[in-house]
């Protein structure tokens, strides 16, 4: 792909009409005018100002753009798979213009000093917004006890099976995590124990050419619910706020509240492939779909999108993670856990509602208004005068194929390669500047770091 240039964004004045716009709830037809970075007028219909520039959007829907809480985009340290720069541009084709990065690159983001140098790779690199979580090892309690509301996006935990020493399995450190934390603590839930006798026993059984139909036997409903129970009974103890990363199982659903988000602190996420994919499409698919945690059965699937639907499941993210394809070749155990996401993750969904899984409602509570509350996102996230402009305009008219010369992620495949989605990504617009429009990147980088303001 084409790094889109540091170009400086020119800020002007620019008018979206003839919008149905999808924000808090409705769905309503609407003009919107933007001034600079932010959004100056909504209005049933408003005159173009002298200079302006008109997009006449001719009914597609105009939504707030996407806040992707879960991104790997894999710099510093394995620029290979995918960077700052290459991810983010990827993303605002797909309609995301805010995403925060985890911690498991190289150096580990693990410490204070660790996340104020990432900030500074980022800085006029990003075509989208962008803010970044402090790693939790089970020897860096000090870094997280000095960490200042507004400096991380969270903090992330690995409760399972993970590389280096991300790890968090001593209860004494998971105690005192939960215990101080200043911030949300955000988990990827998995039994590590429970996962090595899964593997020993896949082993056992088939040797090294274990099929990758056994991923979710061994990255099993078991090891989810035994971490993600953990989870929860320690967040409630020390009363934290608590957000459960990529919920994959049934069982996990009777977890969660199905209360407002504004009334919970614990919070529940889940991602795209998770809502779309199932066991079913491991003999297809294979290694493009290992992912951890697994992509399960038809019933856990169904089970998600029912959680989805009565308020259970808090967030809708991506958890975007590229390899390349040489990667994803190799065998079983050696080929790595994750998928590409972030170009197609809007239009997985809109796919979904157009099937009456879901609603184009619900999409924008849970994958842009849930993000920004949950993480106190200021003034993005929704479609208000005197907030940003970070919009995406859909048009439900024009289908869009997958395919290789389309893909924008550095690893250059994805999953979903040969399917048409019923939807396309029409523009995005991040901070009042057009980064992309009519299926290609504009060479505006107008991503900026993202301001959090949620303590405990």
């Amino acid at each position: 792909m084409q790094i889109p240039s540091r170009r400086k964004p020119l800020l002007s004045k620019l008018l979206l009409s003839n919008a149905r716009l999808v924000n808090e709830g409705e769905i309503l037809d609407v003009d919107v005018l933007i001034d600079g970075e932010r959004i100056a007028t909504i209005a049933a219909s408003i005159a173009a100002p002298k200079g302006a520039t008109v997009i006449d959007l001719a009914g597609k829907y105009l939504l707030p753009g996407m806040i992707d809480d879960q991104v790997h985009f894999r710099e510093p340290g394995m620029t290979h798979k995918g960077d700052l720069a290459t991810e983010s541009a990827a993303a605002a084709a797909g309609g995301i213009t805010s995403f925060m990065d985890m911690p498991n690159v190289s150096p580990q983001t693990t410490t204070r000093s660790a996340l104020r140098d990432k900030y500074g790779i980022a800085e006029n690199r990003c075509t989208a917004n962008y803010g970044f979580y402090l790693g939790a090892t089970n020897g860096n309690i000090e870094e997280v006890k000095a960490l200042r509301v507004g400096e991380a996006a969270g903090i992330k935990a690995f409760m399972g099976a993970s590389t280096g020493d991300m790890l968090v399995d001593n209860p004494e450190t998971l105690d005192k995590l939960f215990e101080h934390a200043p911030v949300i603590v955000l988990t990827h839930c998995e039994d590590s124990p429970t996962i090595w006798k899964n593997e020993a026993a896949a082993r056992k059984r088939f040797g090294d050419d274990v099929p990758f139909s056994e991923h979710p036997a061994i990255r099993s409903s078991e090891a989810c619910f035994k971490s993600s129970s953990l989870a929860v009974d320690l967040a409630r103890r020390h009363d934290a706020l608590l957000h459960i990363l990529h919920l994959t199982t049934a069982i996990e659903m009777g977890l969660f509240s199905n209360a407002h988000r504004s009334k919970k602190r614990i919070t529940a996420e889940v991602c795209v492939h998770h809502l779309w994919f199932d066991e079913s499409r491991y003999g297809e698919l294979g290694a493009r779909i290992k992912c951890n945690p697994a992509i399960k059965g038809k019933e856990d699937r169904e089970a998600l999108i029912a959680a989805l639907n009565d308020q259970r499941i808090d967030i809708i993210a991506t958890d975007h993670a590229p390899h390349t394809v040489s990667e994803k070749a190799e065998s079983y155990f050696k080929s790595p856990a994750g998928l590409p996401l972030v170009q197609h993750a809007l239009l997985t969904l809109f796919d979904l509602a157009f099937d009456e899984q879901i609603s184009i409602e619900l999409i924008v509570d849970r994958a842009c208004h849930a993000p920004a509350d949950i993480f106190a996102v200021a003034d993005r996230g929704y479609v208000r005068e005197g907030w940003y402009a970070d919009l995406v305009v859909i048009d439900p008219a024009r289908p869009y194929r997958v395919n290789a010369s389309n893909i924008l992620s550095k690893c250059q495949w994805s999953p979903f390669e040969g399917h048409e989605f019923k939807a396309s990504i029409d523009t995005t617009i991040i901070n009042g500047q057009v980064v992309y429009r009519d299926g290609a990147l504009t060479g505006v980088v107008a991503g900026q770091k993202l301001e959090f303001g949620r303590a405990r």
